[in-house]
């Protein structure tokens, strides 16, 4: 009897087997001559956070995290692929869904506003929507003192409306357990504005309280351009020099270093050398640099190239 049912149990496995091998190359063979139509990576189904939270059923964490993960994927192949129509549309859609999934998910609130704040076209140049996203994460916790203070960085950074940051930073200070230097760094905000040095600070602060690398290199790479900002302004002033002497403006960093201004060419703090346009006499960081585009300054222009002086009079 066991013998009979062990040929049974044979002959089934191999007739099984058969069909599944049958089923695979009949796929093959359909799939070859009626390809599938590509589904557009950009379409975005569900753009309701209370839809998706009752369709979870209960897997709001799990869910919470593929779309935290897609929006990742959506902002760095936006920033990769320069020519793509209608960039980063889907990065604040996806941002509300995976809060909304998860109210308490810290690292999309804070990774998101930066996303969002960014410029375009390297990020989504949509500060407002990053003052949204971090006000929802306020609403949920609004205890987390780091929101009020992103939020009022955006205001700084972005915007540079000063006394709606300092009010921010101000708001956060007076927060239980929230650090001395919010509500002291906000007075000093009002007084000094949008200089370097507040920039310093904040970043500095940032960069001390970052609960992950990203975020820490992030404020790292921010510090070193405001270094270069710095070594743009004495590189102008060498160009400036150079005139005076000369009449005209540099052609190359050789001139400046045959006529004793500069020891060498110049680099930023990435090791990059620093980029000269010679008509112009204009210094900033090369586009290859890890350090550009560098922060644009609307209301402190003393990074900018000022106005060559008139040239001497021929004699």
């Amino acid at each position: 009897m066991s013998r009979e049912w062990a040929g049974r149990n044979t002959a089934f496995a191999g007739a099984m087997a058969l069909l599944v091998g049958t089923a695979v190359a009949l796929q093959a063979v359909r799939d070859a001559r009626y390809p599938p139509s590509p589904v557009s990576e950009r379409l975005l189904y569900v753009s309701t956070g209370g839809v998706v939270r009752r369709a979870a059923l209960s897997y709001d964490a799990v869910l919470a995290d593929i779309y935290w993960i897609r929006a990742i994927q959506h902002y760095g192949g936006d920033r990769r692929v320069a020519d793509r129509p209608r960039r980063f549309e889907l990065l604040y859609p996806l941002l509300d869904l995976t809060t909304s999934l998860d109210p308490r998910f810290t690292v999309a609130y804070r990774f998101g506003a930066i996303f969002l704040m960014e410029p375009y076209p390297g990020g989504a140049g949509r500060p407002d929507l990053a003052i949204e996203l971090l006000q929802k994460g306020i609403a949920q916790t609004p205890e987390k003192w780091e929101y009020y203070l992103d939020i009022g960085f955006v205001y700084y950074w972005r915007l540079s409306e000063y006394a709606r940051a300092a009010e921010w930073l101000r708001r956060g200070g007076d927060l239980p357990g929230s650090p001395w230097w919010l509500r002291t760094y906000a007075a000093h905000m009002l007084t000094r504005g949008g200089d370097r040095e507040s920039s310093r600070f904040l970043w500095h602060n940032i960069y001390a309280t970052a609960d992950n690398d990203w975020l820490r290199e992030t404020a790292e790479r921010r510090l070193l351009q405001l270094d270069a900002l710095d070594q743009v302004d004495s590189l102008h002033a060498v160009v400036r020099e150079f005139r005076r002497r000369t009449g005209r403006l540099p052609e190359s960093w050789g001139e400046l270093v045959k006529a004793g201004l500069l020891r060498g060419e110049p680099s930023d703090p990435s090791g990059t050398p620093y980029a000269l346009d010679a008509p112009a006499g204009a210094v900033t960081v090369a586009p290859d640099s890890a350090l550009a585009p560098l922060p644009i300054e609307p209301t402190n222009a003393s990074a900018a190239m000022p106005a060559p002086p008139p040239a001497p009079a021929a004699p």
